[in-house]
């Protein structure tokens, strides 16, 4: 008798209410399909320095990126799917990309915390629209400004 492996969903997270719709999604995906979730957030390190000479608490990043991480694995914790958390080092793209080769499907929201607002794809769903290497759905929830 073959086994055959469970349904996997990767969902990007940033801890806009986009990405909250994305897991959100992500959850209800799995229970339908019988499958399990893998919740990914990832930081870098800044390409700039501060133009006052400051010193960038480089840990902080990681740290934040951990804290939203923690908040919605809490979030969305007893919902009656296996959830699984990764906190990735690197640019968020790349890293869902490479997340993708292992997934049956990848959700992500529309746009992030970026500052461009009016868009309505924000550059990491736009990328992940060309380089994803399995299905990806792209949630917009109406709530961008």
């Amino acid at each position: 008798m073959a086994i055959s492996s469970p349904f996997v969903v990767v969902v990007g997270v940033d801890g806009s209410t986009e990405s909250q719709a994305a897991l959100d999604w992500g959850i209800q995906e799995a229970k339908l399909r019988n499958g399990q979730v893998i919740v990914l957030a990832s930081w870098h390190y800044p390409y700039v320095t501060d133009a006052a000479g400051q010193a960038w608490d480089y840990a902080g990043f990681e740290r934040d990126a951990q804290t939203i991480l923690n908040d919605e694995l809490e979030r969305v914790a007893d919902q009656g799917v296996p959830v699984t958390g990764r906190l990735v080092e690197g640019n968020a793209a790349a890293a869902l990309v490479e997340a993708s080769r292992e997934a049956d499907l990848l959700i992500v929201g529309s746009r992030g915390l970026g500052g461009f607002t009016g868009m309505l794809l924000g550059s990491v769903s736009s990328q992940l629209a060309h380089h994803a290497r399995c299905p990806l759905l792209i949630i917009r929830t109406g709530d961008e400004s």
